[in-house]
């Protein structure tokens, strides 16, 4: 019997071996989502106490250089300045369409805008449709002389692996990413941050700002939880299993 039950033993290793990667893979899973609901509501946290109220004025331009996104980002500012409609920057996008909310392809306009000290902030003025890229089919979105941009502080769109280049030479952009359009211009002075303009009609509806999402899901506890679930459901699978394959009677017994 010591022997059978040996044998019946070792034959648990593999697939216990099996579980035990699935188990970790799981709960692994599951930890992640927990800490994905902790910087979710950090960061609801952090637009509530920002966003809303009176509009304060940037961070001064000798503090740029330490500038940090998690102090400052989704602050509501005001800012006054000129726009360099020359230089201006169509970023590739998706925004909510006027039906069901079905998604449509497009760009935001990222402007820069000279401030009177001479230094420059990019404001991402908002969502234009693809038919409308060319600002000659759209002239009175071009305002001229001094402007008043209220809107909130953003940090630079992050890149990933799945980010395509930039082409400058052909003024197409996949980020908003103030540094290197102000590059690809000569423009110096720059701002590290962004500024997503306020939902404010423009002359001729576009483009349509308040794109930042003020209201985000938080939906990682639920999906923590069944994770979890899912881990305890394999532990009550593979001790079931177990259990039958120690009790089964050997062949021959």
């Amino acid at each position: 019997m010591t022997a059978v039950s040996s044998y019946k033993g070792r034959s648990l290793v593999l697939p216990g071996l099996v579980a035990l990667a699935a188990l970790a893979v799981l709960i692994g899973l599951g930890t992640w989502q927990l800490q994905r609901k902790a910087w979710k509501e950090d960061l609801i946290s952090r637009i509530a106490a920002r966003a809303y109220g009176e509009p304060g004025s940037i961070v001064p331009e000798e503090q740029w250089a330490t500038w940090r996104a998690d102090q400052d980002e989704f602050r509501k500012v005001r800012v006054t300045g000129t726009f360099l409609h020359s230089f201006e920057a169509p970023v590739y996008g998706l925004a909510a369409g006027e039906r069901q909310g079905a998604p449509i392809q497009g760009f935001y306009l990222i402007t820069p805008l000279r401030l009177a000290t001479g230094a420059v902030v990019m404001i991402n003025r908002g969502f234009i449709p693809t038919d409308l890229r060319d600002p000659r089919r759209r002239p009175e979105s071009l305002p001229a002389g001094e402007v008043t941009v209220t809107g909130l502080v953003r940090a630079p769109e992050a890149r990933n692996s799945f980010t395509p280049a930039d082409n400058p030479a052909r003024n197409q952009w996949f980020a908003r990413d103030p540094q290197a359009i102000a590059a690809a211009h000569n423009l110096e002075r720059v701002a590290p941050f962004l500024i997503d303009a306020g939902a404010s009609p423009n002359p001729g509806g576009w483009p349509r700002g308040g794109q930042t999402l003020l209201t985000l899901p938080n939906n990682h506890l639920q999906y923590a939880l069944t994770w979890f679930g899912i881990a305890l459901t394999l532990i009550g699978v593979f001790s079931a299993f177990a259990w039958q394959r120690l009790k089964r009677p050997a062949s021959g017994e």
